[in-house]
């Protein structure tokens, strides 16, 4: 089988003017990147606002091996496979990180027969979205160690500066630094890194609506506290606007295709152990004024991404999925089982736990099992049992060799639950306090007994409820392999305890943020990077980038 770069360039991509007829736009309409990438104009986006929506399918796993279980990939083949059947449907997904691409997962376009494309170049510097969010967050940095240089009029508490500089790479060294160290550069003190995709501003760039919405967000943004404990947000040290001067750009959401031709708007990337997890809620709301289906899907297992997908942002963007797939793997379900024979069986109950925790939202599921090639039928019938003993439908996915038509059975099955009724509703109530929102979100979701608050995190926590902040959703960061917040806990734990070390609010992106466990907003590499592998010839083909 050729590579996945080889069967990304070999494909007969249609060039962007070709993609934009095919999505109804009219010259001017989309703003070219090259030859197969481009972004929606304003003029074309204002023009959809009066269509009606589509139906909305969420796509969302079970926890993953460190390699992943193809949720993209299931996704595009999901999509391609809908076309195939005649629908008119579209895709609504992130943008790849160069921390993931160059770290232990590769890139994030898909793979095999069921990719967007052209893939090195959306896995790499895209459209510039990501530079622009990196750009934007530093030049915020800059003028705000520039206030304190030129004599901190808001009083700033050099303790309590809560901004951090950011670079879309894994980078660990980065994660503590200090900063104004040279002659008259002070005041010295100490600093960090995020990567990039855990920014808030990556948030907000996320789930703005449009610009004004943008710019207000930006002006609300919290940097720092000053020495009277108050918040200093970028709009106090004149920081906001210039910052969406270098986003306004990237607010556009970005139109590519999958390699059977569905139109997918590519925009945002935020991750979801440590971020929110979803594309925007502008590719999503016009995806689904373009189409009369649309596939879009959130980051990790379904405790991380699918949860924010509607506690965060259904929320605040007001949008109302229809459905859900939840994609597992014989790999996954034998990793959550531990060593020995009876791994499937012993790991099946995390497949378990995450079908319970959908249909709390009132959402039909549809479990999607991807194929690697070396399944044994007698597993694949296990896990189909299991899944009807359960009310929830069943298909197997072989995009990843067949493209869309190795979706053709999950697509019907998902065509089938659309027809099921629907109840769509949130997990917790905004009235409730910052501590329930997250006892609630441990217990349902994780399937917890305690939650445990440090003391900085209780203290935090009364802060935030006395600032007025109280009323905003959370946004759990914890590790991606696990129920729990320890990576170690695999399958379905029950009754542990959830450790919360530390919270602080994302005023401009619209929700609090708290740290389980030991989760890090900056990776590091291992021991054997993916970098390794990334080559390029003298003609220019990349090589070794999945």
């Amino acid at each position: 089988m050729k590579s996945d770069i080889e069967i990304s360039r070999s494909s007969a991509l249609l060039t962007i003017d070709g993609l934009s007829k095919l999505i109804g736009a009219k010259d001017g309409d989309i703003e070219p990147y090259g030859k197969y990438k481009g972004k929606l104009s304003e003029s074309f986006l204002s023009s959809l606002d009066d269509r009606p929506s589509g139906k909305l399918i969420l796509v969302t796993a079970i926890n993953p091996t460190p390699a992943g279980e193809g949720k993209t990939t299931t996704s595009i083949g999901l999509a391609d496979a809908m076309r195939l059947l005649g629908k008119n449907t579209m895709l609504a997904l992130r943008e790849p990180s160069l921390g993931p691409c160059f770290g232990i997962k590769g890139g994030a376009t898909g793979g095999g027969y069921s990719q967007i494309a052209p893939m090195d170049e959306i896995n790499l510097h895209f459209t510039g979205d990501i530079h622009a969010v990196t750009a934007a967050n530093n030049l915020c940095a800059a003028l705000l160690d520039n206030h304190l240089h030129q004599g901190n009029e808001k009083k700033i508490d050099i303790q309590r500066i809560v901004l951090k500089r950011c670079l879309d790479l894994n980078d660990r060294a980065l994660r503590c630094i200090t900063v104004g160290n040279g002659k008259s550069d002070g005041p010295i003190r100490e600093d960090g890194f995020s990567i990039t995709v855990a920014t808030e501003l990556m948030a907000i760039l996320c789930l703005s609506e449009d610009l004004r919405d943008l710019k207000e967000r930006l002006k609300r943004m919290i940097v720092a506290y000053d020495i009277n404990g108050m918040p200093v947000t970028a709009e106090d040290i004149k920081a906001s606007g210039a910052m969406a001067v270098l986003l306004k750009d990237a607010l556009k959401p970005n139109l590519v295709q999958t390699l059977g031709h569905t139109p997918a708007l590519v925009h945002g990337g935020p991750f979801a152990n440590i971020a929110h997890g979803c594309n925007s809620v502008r590719a999503t709301k016009t995806a689904l004024r373009l189409a009369d289906y649309v596939i879009t899907e959130a980051g990790f297992g379904a405790d991380l991404g699918a949860e924010k997908f509607f506690d965060i942002k259904c929320r605040q963007a007001g949008i109302r999925p229809d459905a859900c797939v939840l994609v597992a793997t014989v790999r996954a379900l034998c990793y959550n089982g531990g060593d020995g024979t009876d791994a499937l069986k012993n790991g099946i109950c995390n497949l378990g736990k995450h079908i319970e925790n959908l249909k709390k939202y009132g959402l039909p599921v549809t479990v999607a099992l991807n194929l690697f090639g070396t399944e044994r039928e007698e597993d694949i019938s296990f896990v189909r049992d299991y899944c009807i003993e359960r009310n929830c439908r069943f298909a197997v996915s072989d995009v990843y060799r067949e493209g869309g038509n190795g979706g053709i059975l999950l697509a019907k099955e998902v065509l089938k639950s659309l027809e099921e009724s629907s109840d769509f509703r949130l997990l917790y109530s905004d009235d409730l306090s910052v501590k329930d929102k997250i006892k609630t979100i441990a217990k349902e979701i994780y399937g917890s007994g305690n939650v445990i608050f440090s003391d900085n995190a209780n203290l935090e926590a009364e802060i935030i409820e006395n600032s007025g902040f109280g009323r905003l959703p959370v946004c759990i960061a914890k590790t991606q392999y696990s129920l729990s917040d320890d990576k170690s806990m695999l399958g379905r734990p029950e009754g542990f305890d959830f450790h919360i070390r530390e919270m602080y609010v994302s005023s401009g992106a619209g929700f609090i943020v708290a740290l389980s466990g030991n989760i890090l907003t900056m990776p590091g590499l291992t021991s054997v990077p993916a970098a390794y592998g990334v080559d390029v010839d003298d003609e220019g083909n990349i090589t070794g980038l999945y």
